[in-house]
């Protein structure tokens, strides 16, 4: 091989290699997914217990929670839904039998004005920390943002998004599933296996004709 096409040979390499090891990186992370969609999917399905005493955001996560006591006026967050479109979600204070004040997403409703069901309703949901942050709510919420919305209701940080409850009273509960997790690294391994495929083609042509040129 001429000297002058070594040092444009060892960049096409180095170029392919990286675009290759990206795409394989990808195919690992897409596999990564599958796995932690599948846990909480498992988790998600899992019979109702009691809410926990101090509920952990990590380990409690997607937790299946049965809880029973009184909903409170709530506060309407904006949001958009795959079926009706853009409304609200109703998250309200909720009194537990034994005392306890939490957050309960109730649901979808068209409007931020929501009928708040009379006496003891019985609920079944699953506990979520929504990586979601509130920026100013004196305009109206826009995230679900645990910590201010605790703040704000006077109650425990810990948020049930409710699959069903006794008396839905207009709302229409939106229970978690995995559908907004994002799956997209196969797309991504694709993209880069082409532009690596791109490359190779292109590095070759390169090569092919300097090395036609230095014969010339």
């Amino acid at each position: 091989m001429r000297r002058g096409l070594i040092v444009p040979l060892l960049f096409a390499l180095l170029g392919l290699a990286v675009l290759l090891r990206l795409g394989f990186w990808q195919l690992d992370r897409a596999e990564w997914k599958a796995a932690v969609i599948a846990d909480v999917e498992a988790r998600r399905t899992m019979e109702p217990v009691a809410l926990p005493a101090a509920p952990d955001p990590e380990a409690d996560r997607f937790l299946p929670v049965a809880l029973t006591g009184t909903v409170g006026e709530g506060v309407g967050v904006f949001s958009t839904w795959r079926g009706p479109g853009a409304g609200y979600r109703i998250v309200a204070p909720f009194r537990t039998d034994d005392g306890r004040r939490v957050l309960l997403d109730r649901g979808y409703s068209p409007t931020e004005e929501a009928r708040v069901p009379k006496g003891r309703i019985a609920v079944e949901g699953n506990l979520h920390w929504p990586d979601e942050k509130e920026a100013d709510p004196s305009d109206g919420w826009e995230a679900r943002d645990v910590a201010l919305l605790a703040e704000a209701l006077e109650t425990e940080p810990v948020l049930v998004v409710a699959r069903a409850t006794s008396a839905p009273e207009g709302v229409v509960p939106v229970p978690l599933d995995t559908a907004g997790i994002p799956d997209n690294h196969l797309g991504y391994a694709v993209q880069w296996f082409g532009l690596a495929l791109v490359w190779a083609g292109m590095a070759g042509y390169f090569l092919w004709r300097q090395a036609r040129r230095t014969e010339g």
